[in-house]
């Protein structure tokens, strides 16, 4: 009995499954016909000849390079910087900076300051991943 109750409900199943594809799938004959659609006309190009070609030996009008092209690009120029950022940096005196400072930073003659033997231990510690280091508290 139980056998019959499911080859039942598959039969039913089946005959709701197939009856929703004889309306709305192959048998539908609401999609478009392909001999009626309608031709555009071509596209035509209007006459404006203000441009000139260019010319052997001049420059061409974007004279910057591909690096500032994609930097434009990419990052929309400098932008204006706010009150409160033209005032911190005055105070902190950026217009006195050194043009190259990043590049003497490293220089065996760059004049430092010697911030104690805690930050020379921590920068003469291995690299690893830390099972050797050891830390103590000065007394």
């Amino acid at each position: 009995m139980r056998i019959g109750t499911i080859g039942l409900a598959a039969t039913a199943a089946a005959a709701l499954l197939l009856g929703g594809c004889a309306r709305h799938g192959v048998a539908s004959r609401d999609r478009p016909d392909e001999f009626a659609v309608a031709r555009n006309q071509p596209l035509i190009i209007p006459p404006d000849y203000s441009l000139a070609p260019p010319r052997a030996g001049e420059p061409q009008p974007q004279a910057a390079d591909a690096r500032t092209q994609a930097l434009e690009a990419l990052f929309g120029g400098p932008a204006p910087r706010s009150q409160s950022e033209t005032s911190l940096l005055e105070s902190t005196g950026a217009d006195r900076a050194a043009l190259g400072a990043r590049s003497v930073a490293g220089d065996p003659s760059t004049n430092v300051v010697d911030k104690g033997a805690t930050t020379q231990t921590i920068l003469a510690a291995p690299t690893g991943a830390g099972r050797d280091a050891t830390a103590t508290t000065p007394q």
